[in-house]
């Protein structure tokens, strides 16, 4: 399933602060049922997250990203941030939304993913494919 992330509005409250560095914090993608509701504008840290899926061959608190990287393109004033694909090998679980959040320190949120309905896995892998424009953007006006 391919992907794109919308960002929590406080994320730039938490860049700014330094309390979150996407290359080098161990962030993370957690996933949450169809309960959970995010709310870009209140939702700052991870305690605000619920619902998050349990099953086998998940582990609470998500898997770490890996392969993490951030590209500026002076064309369209774009930062890109990315990452590998994410896979829960042999899972058996159903979630809804994708939570991105820093493990460290005050665990800010990053973004979320609605997935537009439940995806589910019965043993089989469940694969979170980032889309080809990267994880989220960020656009700096001209």
């Amino acid at each position: 399933m391919a992907v794109t992330g919308k960002l929590y509005g406080l994320i730039g409250m938490s860049v700014l602060n330094k309390e979150a560095d996407l290359l080098l914090d161990d962030v993370r993608v957690m996933l949450c049922t169809s309960s959970y509701v995010p709310n870009q504008d209140t939702h700052d840290y991870i305690d605000h997250v619920t619902n998050e899926v349990v099953g086998v061959g998940y582990t609470a608190g998500g898997k770490a990203l890996t392969g993490k990287v951030l590209t500026y393109d002076p064309a369209t004033n774009k930062t890109t941030f990315a990452a590998a694909n994410v896979t829960w090998d042999a899972a058996t679980i159903t979630a809804r939304i994708a939570v991105l959040y820093v493990n460290t320190g005050s665990k800010p949120v990053l973004a979320w993913m609605d997935f537009g309905e439940n995806r589910s896995s019965a043993g089989d892998d469940f694969t979170i494919a980032w889309g080809a424009g990267g994880i989220f953007t960020f656009t700096t006006p001209a």
